[in-house]
């Protein structure tokens, strides 16, 4: 992986594992379908004046079927029932639990014929990585809400099918562009539902500082890091940054909400880490002779011609 590789898969690391502290802390004010709307507002007010006011809008429009794919299955669903299920369990086993979405996006890349495969070392990385979530979910899951848990589930399918979407058919448009007109198409659907849920009394600041950091942070800046990130590794590599979130959440849970903490998810910890270093490893190319340049370049470059 490149310097900026690293640097990006850093800074994702921490933006989308501080989500999970904010988000049960949101919800215990306002309802989901309030918090997925308030989030995708702050980032289309953000974003949607940048679309705009730029000349490369209208070939992500052109591509729209597309842009609501990418919008249902990475923000309006799972941001739904992540706040749903945050209702239910811990900030820290709803990161953990996102961990699956490596695997999930190596099996999507399988199934539906992607050339970004990871190769051996790549596999047994996710193996190890998932053994570690494994280890701390054993210890949080036993009194958990099964439902909330087959929450968990949907949302990281929805994250593993995000990026596969966003790299093979949405490839070559402006970042800017996309996420905004997703985000805003998110807002409009959640605005009826939010103001029939809208809270009785005016949140408490904190409640409402931490929908900012959601808009402004972790959904705006995030998307549009995590674009470049996905064009630098490729869309299943990109995913391995959720080994990594899990553990900002942990921290997060445990410094801030007093959350346990015990040694087999310290050890979980050191299992999440190295699976991550593996699983970023690049694979052998396929056939003699072959290119081992990412599948996203090749791709590139096979549609530029």
């Amino acid at each position: 992986m490149t310097r900026r590789g690293i640097l990006l898969f850093a800074v994702m690391a921490v933006i989308w594992g501080i989500p999970y502290l904010f988000i049960r802390v949101a919800v215990e004010a306002v309802s989901p379908a309030v918090l997925v709307f308030s989030r995708t507002a702050v980032g289309a007010a953000v974003l949607l004046p940048l679309t705009l006011g730029r000349s490369d809008w209208r070939p992500a429009l052109a591509r729209w079927r597309w842009l609501l794919a990418f919008a249902v299955v990475e923000i309006a669903i799972p941001w739904l029932l992540l706040g749903w299920a945050e209702q239910r369990i811990t900030s820290s086993l709803a990161g953990l639990l996102v961990a699956a979405v490596p695997l999930l996006a190596t099996i999507v890349a399988l199934v539906s014929g992607g050339r970004d495969r990871i190769g051996g070392a790549g596999l047994l990385g996710l193996l190890v990585g998932m053994a570690g979530v494994a280890a701390i979910v054993g210890v949080n899951a036993g009194g958990s809400n099964g439902l909330a848990l087959a929450a968990m589930f949907v949302v990281a399918c929805g994250y593993a099918i995000g990026p596969a979407i966003m790299s093979r058919r949405l490839g070559g448009l402006s970042t800017v562009a996309v996420m905004g007109f997703c985000l805003t198409f998110c807002a409009i659907v959640y605005g009826p539902v939010a103001f029939l849920q809208r809270p009785s009394a005016m949140p408490a600041a904190n409640v409402l500082g931490a929908i900012a950091v959601l808009g402004l942070v972790c959904t705006a800046a995030a998307f549009l890091i995590f674009w470049r990130l996905i064009d630098e590794v490729g869309p299943v590599r990109s995913t391995v940054v959720t080994y990594l979130n899990p553990a900002v959440a942990a921290v997060l849970g445990v410094a801030v909400l007093g959350e346990s903490f015990t040694p087999v998810m310290g050890l979980g910890f050191v299992m999440v880490i190295g699976g991550s270093v593996l699983a970023t490893m690049p694979g052998r190319a396929v056939a003699s002779g072959a290119s081992a340049v990412p599948a996203t370049e090749l791709e590139v470059e096979a549609e530029a011609r």
